[in-house]
C-alpha cells in the first residue's frame, strides 16, 4: 500500500498499527516501538528550529534574529516532513521555498496556505507574508522581530519553565534582541554614510577573535534599534564562564581600534557597557568595596547604635535617667556589599551562545525537518 505524500494517518486514541516490509535494516530498530511525538510543538518562533547556511565559528545571533527576519529567505528543504505552527501576528520575510516553489508572492503564497497541502504544513491563528525585498543598506538593516521577541523567548524558554538560565557574574547584560541576560560586553557604534556592516564583522573576526587570549569569546554583531539614536551598531561580546574578563579586554581593544581607524571605518562614536565581575563559589566576588566615604558612614552609624545599646542598657539597671537625642537629622547610610546583587541573574551556566550567522542581508534560513527532529529527540 502507496500512502500518498501529503496523506495523513489519523488513530484513535488507543489504537495502534503496524506494518511489515520483505527487508529491514538493523540500523533502523526494525520490530521496537515507535513513539509518535506531538507534530504541533514545533514553533515559527522557536529559534532552536532554525539554522543559517552562513554560519561561521566565532559569530551568534541575537535571539530575535534567529528565526527569520524582514530581509531573510526561507527555505524548507526537499524530501522532508514538517509542520510548523505560525503563533500569532504576522510574519514577513523576503521569500518561502516549500515543496521546491519558491514564493515571493503575497498572493501566490496565500493561495498555497489556503491550499490542502498548505494546511498540512502551516496552521495557527497567524499569518505569514512575503515581501521580495533584499537589505541594499551597507550599514545593515534592523531585522524587525522586535515585536516578536515576547514569543519568540516564549518559545526558546519553554522547556525552562519560562525561566531564563543564570549567568556567572554579576551586573549581566541585556542586548537589544535577547531573552536573557549574558556575561560580557556591549559597544554600542554610531555610524555615518562610510560604514558597512560586513567589513567590519570580517574585521572584527580577522583582527581579533583569530587571537589566542581571545578564543572562546562570541561575538555578535548588528544594526538595532538604538537608545538615544534611530539605529545603532550593537557589538556583543559574550564570553563562557572560564573565560572571564576577556570581553572587558576585547572591548578596550575594539575602542582602541576604533580611536585609530574610526574615520575610515565609518564610526562616529563608540560607548561601552561591561558585566560586573564573576560570581565565584555562590556568592557575588568582586563586588565594590566601601570607599573612605562610605567607610567612615560605617563608623558613625556603628557609633550611634553603640550609644543607643548603652542608654537602653543604662535605662534598664535604672543607674542614670537621661534623654538622648541624635545629633543632626539625617540618618548616614551606605549600600552594603554583601546584599548590593542587583543585575545578576539565576543560571548555573550563561545560556549557550546562539546559532551563528555571517550576514544580514538577505539570509537563507533553513527549518529543520520534522522527523530528524523528533528522530533527534528519541
Amino acid at each position: 500500500q502507496l500512502l500518498p505524500l501529503d496523506g495523513e494517518l489519523i488513530l484513535a486514541s488507543g489504537a495502534a498499527f503496524s506494518a511489515s516490509v520483505t527487508t529491514w535494516d538493523p540500523n533502523c530498530s526494525a520490530g521496537g516501538p515507535a513513539l509518535f511525538r506531538d507534530p504541533d510543538r514545533f514553533l515559527w518562533h522557536d529559534p532552536r528550529l532554525w539554522r543559517s547556511e552562513d554560519a561561521v565559528s566565532g559569530l551568534f545571533s541575537m535571539d530575535a534574529e534567529r528565526v527569520p527576519c524582514r530581509h531573510d529567505d526561507v527555505v524548507f528543504p526537499l524530501a522532508t516532513s514538517f509542520r510548523v505552527g505560525l503563533g500569532p501576528g504576522v510574519r514577513t520575510v523576503r521569500s518561502v521555498s516549500v515543496l521546491g516553489k519558491t514564493f515571493t508572492r503575497d498572493d501566490d503564497l496565500a493561495a498555497f496556505l489556503a491550499s490542502r497541502s498548505g494546511r498540512l504544513r502551516f496552521h495557527g491563528p497567524g499569518a505569514l507574508r512575503v515581501v521580495p525585498e533584499a537589505c541594499t543598506d551597507p550599514s545593515g538593516c534592523v531585522c524587525g522581530n522586535d515585536e516578536e521577541l515576547p514569543w519568540v523567548c516564549a518559545a526558546l524558554l519553554q522547556s525552562l519553565g519560562g525561566r531564563c538560565p543564570s549567568v556567572a557574574c554579576n551586573d549581566a547584560l541585556r542586548p537589544v534582541g535577547q531573552c536573557c541576560d549574558l556575561c560580557g560586553a556591549i559597544v554600542s557604534l554610531t555610524h555615518g554614510a562610510a560604514f558597512d556592516l560586513e567589513r567590519y564583522r570580517a574585521r572584527l573576526l580577522g583582527s581579533f577573535l583569530i587571537l589566542p587570549e581571545y578564543q572562546g569569546l562570541q561575538v555578535a554583531v548588528s544594526k538595532a534599534a538604538g537608545r538615544e539614536s534611530d539605529t545603532e551598531i550593537q557589538v556583543v561580546l559574550a564570553e563562557a564562564e572560564d573565560r572571564a574578563g576577556s570581553a572587558t579586554r576585547l572591548a578596550q581593544d575594539v575602542l582602541a581600534d576604533i580611536a585609530e581607524h574610526g574615520d575610515a571605518l565609518g564610526i562616529l562614536s563608540a560607548t561601552v557597557r561591561e558585566s560586573g565581575a564573576p560570581i565565584e563559589g555562590g556568592s557575588a566576588a568582586g563586588l565594590h568595596q566601601p570607599g573612605p566615604s562610605v567607610a567612615l558612614g560605617g563608623v558613625v552609624a556603628a557609633a550611634l547604635l553603640l550609644a543607643v545599646l548603652l542608654v537602653v542598657l543604662l535605662r534598664r539597671a535604672e543607674t542614670l535617667r537621661w534623654k538622648w537625642k541624635r545629633r543632626g537629622e539625617d540618618a548616614v547610610g551606605f549600600d552594603n556589599p554583601v546584599f548590593d546583587l542587583t543585575g545578576s541573574a539565576a543560571s548555573e551556566e550563561p545560556p549557550p551562545a546562539p546559532q551563528a550567522d555571517a550576514g544580514t542581508t538577505s539570509r537563507s534560513y533553513f527549518i529543520n525537518p520534522l522527523f530528524a527532529v523528533a528522530e533527534a529527540e528519541a
